[in-house]
């Protein structure tokens, strides 16, 4: 149960290395791995696995609305659509300095969401984490036909950051046909509001390259666009934990899909079946490439000790970094462990390969203490 170390391992790889320090103690262990993740990247393959799925591949919109190959999942059901949208909108398409959250978009997200429903989906599984945007869901929802209008009367252009201050009116008589036979659960693994202090702007903008000066524009479109969709649809959206995710696009998922926001790893750990996975278990390791106060806010890690606890089975976290181990242990987790074996440099420690090799070695350890 070991969450993807962002940039530099998967999770199918984190967890592939930890069964060969296992083994490497302890070979007549039975060991089982289950790949996860919470709302951001590698929802999409963890749970076209899980539910026996397949792949469909479309070109669609990068967040600089760039065409790029892209794809999106459907269960076996073939109803059941599963997007994740750092995939298409997400801030690793973009280079450092292309990060501009005024102008990117959430456009191809809602390209996906579309061409799902020309297929037949009619139920939807959206990881929101990892955008690259802040534009509360307004380019998603032009790709589905959603049109915006300022005080003038006019069609206003591409959704983006800048835009939000602008809309006045939000047209709904030319949204895709088959949107009201749809269901959404979007899995988001932040509560923040949708503007203010602890709102999408001033949280997540800086991140995603904006300056103070812009975050304060974001902010005042945000709180501006809340009012519109207030007198369009009678929701308020920041009484709505979460609707500051993705830059907003938990809100504009809830307000004009109707969406469910439920934390990411409740969703993954629930479609996995993991309590059932992890009956008769004598250990657990979890973990991510930063282990610290995030943890315990809806990360992999803590939401799979949240979930043994109930059986009893001990936890240990592994991370790149362990920001710091005794705050973990007073949360519930038997050991935190990094992986790091000494002062080496950040782009030393996330070389693909090294990695690997300290995740195996790590947990060799671990388990070698374990089993003596």
């Amino acid at each position: 149960m070991i969450d993807s170390f962002k940039g530099s391992i998967s999770s199918t790889e984190a967890e592939l290395a930890a069964e060969e320090g296992i083994r490497m103690v302890c070979p007549e262990c039975e060991v089982v791995r289950i790949p996860i993740a919470d709302g951001g990247e590698g929802i999409l393959d963890v749970l076209v696995e899980a539910l026996g799925g397949s792949y469909h591949r479309i070109i669609a919109s990068d967040p600089m609305m760039r065409p790029i190959h892209a794809r999106y999942g459907v269960a076996n059901d073939g109803q059941t659509a599963i997007i994740e949208m750092a995939a298409v909108s997400g801030l690793t398409l973009l280079a450092e300095d292309e990060r501009n959250p005024m102008l990117t978009t959430t456009f191809g997200t809602g390209e996906l969401i579309a061409d799902a429903l020309n297929n037949g989906c009619r139920h939807f599984i959206i990881g929101i984490g990892g955008s690259a945007t802040n534009d509360a869901g307004i380019g998603m929802l032009q790709a589905l036909g959603f049109r915006f209008i300022d005080h003038k009367g006019r069609s206003l252009g591409l959704g983006s950051g800048k835009m939000m201050e602008q809309v006045y009116s939000i047209d709904c008589s030319s949204v895709h046909p088959d949107l009201d036979k749809a269901d959404f659960t979007v899995a988001c693994d932040v509560c923040n509001p949708f503007y203010g202090s602890q709102g999408a702007a001033f949280v997540f903008a800086r991140q995603k390259g904006a300056d103070d000066e812009m975050i304060e524009t974001l902010d005042r479109g945000m709180k501006a666009f809340a009012q519109t969709i207030f007198r369009t649809t009678g929701i308020d959206l920041n009484s709505r934990p979460g609707a500051g995710a993705a830059g907003g696009l938990g809100g504009g998922l809830v307000a004009f899909l109707n969406a469910k926001l439920q934390p990411g790893i409740d969703l993954v750990l629930q479609i996995l079946d993991f309590e059932k996975q992890i009956e008769g278990a004598d250990l657990i390791l979890t973990g991510e490439g930063k282990v610290d106060f995030q943890t315990t806010m809806g990360k992999v890690p803590f939401g799979v000790l949240k979930a043994a606890e109930s059986k009893y089975i001990p936890v240990v976290v592994i991370g790149g970094i362990i920001e710091d181990p005794m705050s973990m242990l007073q949360k519930g987790f038997k050991g935190a462990f990094s992986i790091v074996p000494g002062p080496i440099t950040l782009k030393k420690s996330m070389q693909h390969q090294f990695a690997i090799i300290n995740v195996r070695n790590t947990v060799a350890q671990i388990i070698s203490i374990l089993h003596s």
